[in-house]
């Protein structure tokens, strides 16, 4: 009764199921590990979060270029402030604002970005103190520079002056006379009636979209898989039924008709 399975229809079929089975599993198990990673990389950027937040404060210099390991540890650096600008759609604890950007220019010459703080509402409308005159050393977290458009930033076209949509080096490096650090700092407390900006995760190190489509993507693939199985068994089963049927002679050949000659 199964002698159809000897059949080079069968034997095609077999085949695709035996490849694509083995392909799903692996498929689904790869996606996992990547989020797996993923989480892995976040718990691990949490640790190092806080390990920095207990560690002595060393020199911008020693933390450049920032990457994975650099980010978010405290850094100090010693200058004169030299100007003032305003990042909007900056939110914080759910509440709409923007952040104060001061220009640190450091006795190197470069200038440091420092978020001096948050301030809810509009920047056009509000009252934000202006930097502190004369010489100052600031000690805060070390940030990599945003990307400008990403993340929900917003590029520097059309913005009022002195506003900026991205703390970037390749931004700010078209506003000032002077080269920018391609880095910032957000001081770990706040003047005033600004709020201290807590530092960010490293990119790539939390648990954001991509990780959670990596989960997705694991159990598309173990559905695939189980789907391949189902319609498998069940041209199986129906081809076994026809197999039965034909012995048992209850399937009948429907009679040709004659086509009478024109």
């Amino acid at each position: 009764m199964y002698r159809f399975l000897l059949t080079p229809r069968w034997w095609g079929i077999n085949l695709f199921v035996v490849l694509a089975i083995p392909f799903c599993v692996f498929m689904g198990s790869w996606q996992l590990g990547r989020f797996e990673d993923r989480v892995d990389n976040h718990r691990s950027a949490e640790r190092q979060s806080e390990a920095a937040a207990r560690e002595r404060a060393r020199p911008l210099a020693d933390l450049l270029p920032v990457d994975q390991e650099t980010s978010g540890k405290r850094a100090t650096a010693h200058g004169r402030w030299d100007r003032q600008l305003l990042v909007p759609d900056r939110k914080l604890d759910g509440k709409d604002g923007f952040y104060v950007l001061g220009l640190l220019k450091t006795d190197g010459g470069k200038a440091l970005p420092v978020v001096r703080g948050w301030l809810p509402g509009d920047p056009a409308d509000a009252r934000v103190p202006a930097p502190p005159e004369g010489e100052a050393t600031v000690t805060g977290a070390l940030q990599a520079s945003e990307s400008t458009g990403a993340g929900g930033v917003r590029p520097a076209a059309g913005l009022p002056d002195g506003q900026l949509g991205a703390i970037s080096a390749a931004t700010l490096v078209n506003l000032l006379p002077y080269d920018v650090y391609d880095a910032w700092v957000t001081v770990e407390q706040a003047e005033g009636k600004m709020t201290a900006v807590p530092p960010t995760a490293p990119k790539g190190s939390g648990l954001d979209i991509k990780a959670f489509q990596n989960l997705g993507y694991t159990g598309e693939w173990f559905i695939f898989a189980g789907f391949v199985l189902f319609m498998w068994f069940r041209l199986f089963r129906r081809e076994a039924e026809s197999a039965r049927d034909a012995e048992l002679g209850l399937v009948t050949e429907e009679p040709q008709r004659e086509v009478a000659a024109p």
